[in-house]
């Protein structure tokens, strides 16, 4: 069996004008969210032994924000990663149970085509800033990951931990 923890970005900021999106931070509510989801997944036991992340400044402010022990392999291919890209990433993996960081629409839609089923939640179609969807897969190895075939076990957004 594996896991996958697949979080979008927190809220990042648009406070710099003509800033390269690449190097777009966090805001304040990112912060708090990173830090709501990371007390989450420890609390539920939710700790990755892997993490890919995309390269950009908001994803890496993420991971640093969750708190969590942990080695991010920050990787380009992620940044403007397509559903196809992220599978082919998530097929590399060598980790029980990987944490993927990543970007709308990409994180939605690749979130949809790995599951058997969506989860029942009103915000899993839209996946917001932070979501996470914690999915396990009936396979000992990664490569052998096919898209419909993962079982949700949870899907939250930072305002059920924040608000």
């Amino acid at each position: 069996m594996t896991r996958l923890i697949l979080m979008r970005h927190a809220k990042s900021s648009w406070a710099e004008p003509g800033k390269k999106d690449h190097a777009r931070p966090l805001n304040k509510r990112g912060n708090r969210a990173a830090a709501a989801i990371g007390h989450w997944m420890q609390e539920e036991n939710y700790v990755p032994d892997q993490i890919l992340s995309s390269s950009a400044k908001r994803t890496r402010e993420t991971f640093e924000g969750l708190g969590i022990e942990g080695k991010p392999a920050y990787l380009d291919k992620l940044y403007e990663a397509d559903p196809q890209d992220m599978l082919e990433v998530l097929r590399g993996a060598t980790g029980a149970t990987v944490l993927m960081i990543g970007h709308n629409p990409t994180i939605a839609d690749f979130a949809h085509d790995l599951v058997v089923q969506a989860p029942d939640h009103p915000k899993f179609g839209g996946y917001p800033t932070c979501a996470t969807l914690v999915v396990d897969f009936p396979v000992a190895d990664w490569g052998e990951v096919q898209p419909g075939t993962g079982t949700p076990v949870d899907f939250i957004v930072p305002r059920e931990l924040t608000d």
